[in-house]
């Protein structure tokens, strides 16, 4: 579904300094003469942008997969998807610098867009790392008060000690919208009157102890605090900490306690409302052999309005190394906040105003994920799923123009697959599926969630100076009612683009990209049709 799990603030670092070092074959290569093949289990965290831009990197073989969690973007056609970097620290001492760690990126396009990127990851020493990621993206559609504009900054620093890794982060934004969902024949409104805009100021930090093989401890706190405001007089204060704690007994069993607080906020024409929940969960880790293992935790989130839910997490697992291969199954459990924060960043056409209530969510799932040679990689997962307070969006009643949360008791059944083949540096080729059908519905239908997800995109290095990629993307089930109160379905939604980068001189590259190529009018919100064709181009400079 949409929500998304909370990354460690190292890996942004990390994805900041990777993408300034990012080189073109032929042009800013520092090893030679050697290839490296690196093995790593990782989950990306994918930046929050109105879409995903499909310019992967060609990674190395990745032994585990994450969960597609493929949210579908908001009314802009940008597209933003970094492959997974390599943790600077993890690499230890490295006596060579790379080149071009920094690097700016400036465009422009038709629909009035202004494209700016830029990167800072040169401020490093022996034991830390530094990152500054600043980014701008503003468009203008056709209709009346179709038009957005995305402001961003983060800046971080991850240093090592002889027994710990530290990492911190700043990070906000300024992102304006505008309500343009109405019928314009019946409505005439103002600019100011439809405007809105989220202004997000964020601190977050986490450190991990650094184990050896005898080291029987483990631990890894981290903390988030943060603001977020809008306009009607509305914000919200939010407080997030994690302390999760492991013990080895022995090389096959281990004992956890995960330890978790959320605390919000939110305030609204005078009004203030708390939406908190604090859980503890012990829990057993355990590995039969070389073949079987997994783990088994139970714990008691202590939530909204006094209710006290049970949060599952156990699997068992079949791991064959010599094939790559994973098999499991479990149960999974979770508390939702449902924080303005998360609901507008999922649909900033919301009310401002909404009435808060908690999700219990449950999962059972079978999954799969392996490797077949050294160039093809797949996952699935079959899972069942129970909904408690569901959050979905419905139009209001009148002008049509936002959105108010209807919560549900929902369950589901869904399928979710990948699958991609690359090639060295030369090709890579990758597809993600998800289907939902939901039952035991409280309401009609699901509101706005779509019942089927599907993504690809492939990348080729043509010529050594020379990358291109095309993505393509299709959405259909999304239910919805209209102005008279008549349940709807959306038309399909298919976005096909494409883009390139030449590397124009060793510093400097040229990039253009092409954006909804059949401009198609869809709606993910109804009333909201998305941006026609979106053609833009500009130069990369690193220093």
């Amino acid at each position: 579904m949409r929500v998304k799990p909370f990354l460690y603030t190292g890996l942004l670092l990390a994805g900041l300094q990777a993408q300034a070092q990012t080189t073109k074959s032929g042009a800013d290569t520092v090893l030679k003469g050697s290839t490296i093949e690196v093995i790593q289990s990782y989950k990306p965290k994918v930046k929050q942008s109105p879409k995903p831009e499909w310019k992967p990197q060609l990674p190395p073989m990745d032994t585990t997969r994450p969960a597609i969690n493929s949210d579908v973007p908001q009314q802009t056609l940008y597209y933003t998807y970094n492959s997974p970097p390599l943790r600077p620290l993890a690499l230890g001492k490295n006596p060579n610098d790379l080149p071009f760690a920094n690097y700016i990126k400036l465009g422009g396009g038709n629909l009035s867009t202004i494209y700016g990127d830029a990167g800072i990851g040169s401020l490093k020493g022996k034991n830390y790392a530094t990152g500054i990621h600043l980014s701008h993206l503003s468009q203008k559609g056709t209709i009346e008060n179709q038009q957005t504009s995305l402001t961003g900054m983060e800046a971080g620093v991850a240093a090592k000690t002889a027994s710990s890794e530290w990492n911190a982060v700043l990070s906000g934004f300024h992102n304006r919208y505008y309500y343009y969902g109405y019928d314009h024949f019946f409505h005439n409104y103002a600019k100011d009157a439809v405007s809105q805009a989220y202004t997000s100021v964020a601190l977050a930090a986490d450190m991990a102890n650094l184990r050896d093989s005898a080291s029987t401890v483990a631990y890894h706190p981290s903390l988030r605090a943060s603001y977020y405001g809008a306009k009607y007089n509305t914000n919200e204060m939010s407080l997030a900490i994690s302390a999760p704690v492991s013990y080895k007994m022995s090389d096959h069993i281990g004992l956890g306690l995960r330890l978790e607080g959320a605390f919000t906020s939110y305030s609204t024409g005078g009004t203030s409302t708390n939406n908190n929940y604090i859980l503890a969960a012990p829990g057993v880790n355990f590995r039969i052999d070389d073949y079987y293992g997994g783990h088994v935790m139970g714990g008691i989130a202590y939530g909204r309005g006094g209710n006290l839910y049970f949060i599952p997490d156990a699997e068992i697992s079949l791991t064959i190394h010599d094939y790559l291969f994973k098999a499991a199954a479990g149960w999974k459990g979770d508390l939702l906040q449902n924080t303005y924060e998360q609901l507008t960043t999922e649909n900033p056409y919301m009310a401002s105003s909404y009435s808060i209530a908690q999700t219990k969510r449950d999962e059972i799932y079978a999954m799969v994920q392996g490797s077949a040679g050294h160039n093809f990689s797949y996952s699935g997962r079959a899972s069942w799923w129970n909904y408690n307070n569901l959050a979905t969006f419905l139009n209001d009643t009148g002008d049509q123009k936002s959105f108010y949360i209807r919560y549900q008791d929902v369950q589901a059944l869904s399928f979710q697959v990948s699958a991609r083949y690359h090639s060295g540096s030369k090709y890579s080729a990758g597809i993600t599926g998800e289907l939902y059908s939901y039952y035991q519905k409280s309401d009609a239908y699901v509101w706005h969630e779509p019942a089927t997800r599907f993504k690809a995109d492939v990348r080729a290095a043509v010529l050594p100076k020379l990358d291109l990629s095309l993505y393509a993307m299709m959405i259909t089930g999304i239910h919805a009612r209209d102005a008279l109160g008549t349940y709807i379905t959306l038309k399909p939604a298919t976005d096909i683009g494409i883009s390139a980068e030449y590397a124009l001189l060793s510093r400097l590259n040229a990039f253009v990209q092409v954006n909804n190529l059949l401009n198609n009018k869809y709606q993910r919100w109804l009333g909201y049709q998305v941006y026609g064709i979106n053609i833009y181009g500009g130069l990369r400079l690193k220093f």
